[in-house]
């Protein structure tokens, strides 16, 4: 089992966070594909998912870019809105569990 915990959406290539929630959660989840890769295996093998968004509101958003990555993955998820996360820029955290093989 491979354990992301939760993933913000930084771009790390110019340390800068989008304000747009979709492009948040686009940047969490490539990030979140390199921590898997890293470790060994693949987007392909997450089986289990949970966002924390700040606005409920935001969830189509999010829920656009998780499904462009997991349609075909279709891992068991949950969404959970919470009051703000560490920083107040961040709008979205992903966290991933995977399975090897």
């Amino acid at each position: 089992m491979v354990f992301v915990a939760g993933t913000t959406g930084y771009d790390y290539e110019t340390m800068t966070m989008p304000d747009d929630v979709g492009a948040q959660a686009a940047n969490a989840l490539a990030t979140i594909d390199k921590a898997l890769t890293d470790a060994g295996v693949a987007i392909a093998d997450v089986v289990r998912a949970t966002y924390y968004v700040t606005d409920m509101n935001d969830a189509d958003a999010v829920f656009a870019e998780t499904g462009r990555v997991f349609s075909a993955i279709r891992p068991a998820a949950t969404i959970v809105e919470v009051t703000k996360l560490l920083k107040p820029e961040m709008k979205v955290e992903i966290e991933v569990t995977a399975k090897r093989g």
